[in-house]
């Protein structure tokens, strides 16, 4: 845990984004009872509840609405602050932190943050993934990493790289005989995503212009691009894909390809922070990186 001084806050917003205790001390790499501490503390200097609480759930009151609002872009103005002064002249340091989803950081990690680290080793990335959107000023972020149609109309927008191909791959055993349409997967066991409200996702394709679903018949349903992957590797049928989390496998012929000519094109991630806000010298290089990766890649 850093020694920011500032604990009872970032103990406060950390419960009010986890809706955990637990979670949340593990995070700040406090004990659950110096964490409870700390609220209980800061509840008290304040004279009311911020949170409610139970054996099975956390969840904030009207006071700790208003007063988690107000102070998350506080106290990422004051960790800006802290991290601009401590800084030496031209050279990036302190703490970044970035909302995004597990995918696109695992993207971006391979693409652009590996190489930022290396770069600026006095930068703290603190990478926070979770399956919903949030409002990045209002929960104290610097910026937020997602497919770029879902960015905020008023955010600065920098896309990083280009559209994301979905394959669909299976073993080479399995694609001996390939389906010649999409209708063919129709008589494949297929491996499917399970969308947020908890339906499997239908497969789509595009052929000049002719775009397709299909609610694929399979035995298999799960939440993790990940996990789709390593259940095609271990037989257990065909997955639907962006080509980056296969894209090894591929070349390494453990799992081919098929109806490549009917591959749809995924938006390009964005990374994404507020206009005319102040921007951390951190936050400034990881985005001349990406404009510099783009100008290679032209």
């Amino acid at each position: 845990m850093r020694k920011s001084g500032l604990t009872p806050y970032e103990a406060v917003l950390a419960v009010a984004r986890l809706r955990s205790f637990r979670a949340a001390a593990d995070e700040l790499g406090l004990s659950t009872t110096a964490l409870s501490n700390a609220v209980a503390g800061l509840e008290q200097e304040l004279g009311t509840r911020l949170f409610h609480r139970t054996t099975r759930s956390v969840s904030l009151t009207e006071a700790g609405e208003v007063f988690t609002q107000e102070l998350a872009p506080a106290l990422a103005g004051l960790h800006q602050a802290r991290d601009q002064a401590r800084a030496r002249p031209g050279q990036p340091a302190g703490r970044l932190r970035i909302n995004t989803s597990l995918g696109a950081a695992r993207i971006a990690l391979d693409t652009v943050l590996a190489e930022f680290l290396r770069r600026h080793p006095e930068v703290t990335l603190d990478l926070v993934t979770e399956g919903r959107l949030v409002d990045i000023v209002a929960e104290g972020f610097d910026a937020g990493l997602r497919p770029s149609p879902l960015v905020p109309q008023d955010m600065v927008r920098v896309e990083l790289g280009g559209p994301l191909r979905v394959v669909v791959v299976g073993l080479p055993a399995l694609l001996a005989e390939p389906p010649v349409t999409p209708a063919d997967l129709m008589r494949r066991c297929c491996i499917r995503a399970r969308l947020p409200g908890g339906a499997p996702a239908r497969w789509a394709f595009v052929q000049q212009r002719e775009r397709l679903e299909l609610d694929v018949p399979g035995g298999l349903i799960a939440d993790s691009p990940a996990l789709m992957r390593d259940a095609a590797l271990a037989g257990l049928g065909l997955a639907q894909l962006p080509e980056w989390y296969v894209r090894d496998d591929l070349r390494a012929g453990r799992l081919v390809s098929t109806l490549d000519d009917w591959a749809e094109l995924l938006p390009p991630l964005a990374l994404y922070y507020p206009v005319g806000r102040y921007q951390p010298p951190a936050l400034r290089a990881l985005v001349a990186l990406i404009h510099e990766h783009a100008v290679a890649g032209r």
